[in-house]
Formats: C-alpha cells, structure tokens, sequence
C-alpha cells in the first residue's frame, strides 16, 4: 500500500497512522489477533480525519484541491468508463499533454470526455506542464466538442488547472484568442454539456472548457478567477496574504452554490478524494448520469437558451440615482 501524502493540518492523524502501520506490521509478523485494536485505532483516525475536514477553510481546501494524490482526469475515466479512445491534435500541427480527450461509454452511453491532467510526479508534470493547457490544448478541445455536436455525443468536462500556460509562446500563439473562441462556440452546441471542478479550476484556464449547462464541484475543489497567491500579490503586492485572498475569493463550492455559480456540489469521503477515490468516481458517475438523463429530455434549441441565460444572469451589482444616495448608504452602514 502506497504512503499516503498527509497535508499540514493533517498532522494530528500522524501518530494515529504510524500506530496503526505497526499493528498492521504485528499482524503479518506474529499470529497474534490485533483485530479488535486495530478496528479501536482505524476508527478513531476516521472520527478525527471527519472532525478536521468539517472545519476547513478555504486556504485548506485549496491544499486539498492541490493534493498530488488526488483522482484525476483519467482517474476518473478509468474508474467509470466501460470504453475508452483518446484521440489526439490540434489539427495544428500539436497534441497538447496538458488537456486530454477522448471518446468513452458510461453505461452504454457514448461521449465525449474532456479534461485537464496533471501528472504525479516531476518528470510528468513537466510533460503535462503541470495542468496547465497551451492554446493548442484548448483548439484539440474545441476540434473534439465540434466531433461530439455533430455526432450528437453528450459532452463531459472535468476542471483541474491552476490556470492557462500564461508564457511568452502561448500569448504569441493566441492563448486569449483560443480560449474565447471556446467560450463563443460552446455556447452554440446542441449536446448537453457537464462540466465538473475535481480539483482546482483557475482562470480562464478553466473557463475554456467551462461553459456547461451543469457546472459540478467537488466539496473540497475550488473554482477561482485567479490563484489566491496571484490575488494576494495584485492587491496587497504580498503573496504571503494567500489565506486571506482565498476567503475573500469565495472559491469553495459551498459559496459558490449559494452565489448561483454552480449547480451543485459533490460530496467527498472523509479525509478527501485521495482517500477513497472509488468512492468519489461512484458520486460522480451517479451525478452525471442523473443530469445527462434529465438534459437529453430538452429540446435543443431550450438548451442552448438555458445555457446562455445560466451565464448571462451570474454576478450581481448596485445601482445608485446620484452620489448623495450613495453617501446616504454609506453613512447608514456606519450607524
């Protein structure tokens, strides 16, 4: 069994899990029964591992969205896909590591799977450029969800990217370009699209692949129009304010649901995905089976029109008659 990567807070549950590896050692060396001890230890690191992860804040959270044990992408694609082709290019001369897609069969049904991968240790990241898509990955995207519409495929994306390749090649090859042109042309496809934040959704990185009639989170994902570290430094020039800028973000799925931006949140085992990632994948594949049911029952023309209301309605803003109204306001709040 591999060691599990435990993050800082997670420190508690060290001496509980060292405990526990050397009874499970006892057990395969002696003939001695350790059962009863052993289920004592286990279930106590649970009540604690529930008891730590009720009460993260959003700067935990991002840890845990951050995790490299984490299921990712094709994780997830090999837990609840019966078939599965990765197909590859940009049609461009390139075949971007960093955002992958293919078709596969979930219950029967084919469709299309797009989305961000990163890889588990130094040498893959750098491969997969840490998750992190160049605008070729975003146009082999939009190449494969114009594949799905015209073969009438529903579309499934999943989000884990700290954000677009923002380098001196990407912004020469058009990194906004391509990413809006996704954005343009998804708004226009007459397949259901769901798309889910696994991990971590930032920028417009995860925008490119975003626009969806569902938008999932997983309880301890995030979902950011800038990193926390990146916001920090904007704003106060210290990106050691990184807590802070996460809090006043409302990146977690919980604010998020309450602001309208996604339409629901995925519950996750104690401890996180990493700890019982079959788990996860069984929560996923059950949510996105109930949405793709009901999003096929749609009229195709009703569902390009909900899409594009969903967007058109997020954020909300104050309007003010004159500037005396607005000191008025002010002076009330104070009171």
């Amino acid at each position: 069994m591999p060691r599990r990567y435990l993050l800082d807070f997670e420190k508690p549950l060290v001496e509980l899990e060292k405990q526990i590896e050397q009874i499970r050692e006892l057990a395969r060396d002696s003939e001695v029964d350790v059962s009863q001890q052993l289920l004592q230890l286990e279930t106590l690191a649970t009540r604690r591992r529930e008891e730590i992860f009720k009460s993260l804040t959003p700067s935990q959270k991002i840890q845990v969205a951050r995790h490299p044990q984490r299921p990712s992408t094709l994780d997830f694609v090999q837990m609840f896909c019966d078939d599965w082709i990765e197909l590859h290019g940009d049609r461009n001369g390139g075949d971007d590591m960093a955002l992958i897609g293919g078709i596969g069969s979930v219950n029967g049904r084919s469709v299309l799977i797009l989305g961000h991968q990163k890889g588990r240790d130094t040498k893959e990241n750098v491969i997969r450029n840490f998750g992190m898509a160049k605008p070729g990955g975003y146009r082999k995207a939009l190449r494969l969800m114009k594949h799905a519409n015209r073969f009438s495929l529903p579309i499934l994306t999943f989000i884990d990217t700290p954000g677009a390749y923002a380098g001196l090649t990407a912004e020469e090859q058009g990194q906004g370009e391509a990413i809006a042109r996704n954005l343009r042309e998804m708004f226009g496809f007459k397949v259901p699209i769901i798309a889910t934040v696994i991990g971590e959704g930032g920028s417009g990185g995860a925008l490119g692949i975003g626009v969806a009639d569902k938008l999932l989170m997983f309880e301890h994902s995030v979902y950011t129009v800038a990193s926390p570290e990146a916001c920090a430094s904007i704003l106060w020039r210290d990106a050691g304010k990184a807590s802070e800028a996460a809090s006043a973000l409302k990146i977690t799925g919980k604010d998020l649901l309450k602001l309208g931006v996604i339409d629901e949140v995925l519950p996750e085992p104690a401890g996180g995905n990493n700890w019982a990632p079959l788990q996860a994948g069984e929560t996923l594949k059950s949510s996105i089976e109930k949405h793709i049911n009901e999003l096929l029952k749609m009229d195709e023309n009703d569902l390009i029109e909900q899409r594009y209301s969903k967007f058109r309605t997020l954020g909300k803003f104050i309007e003010s008659l004159n500037q005396e109204e607005i000191q008025s306001q002010i002076t009330q709040s104070h009171e």
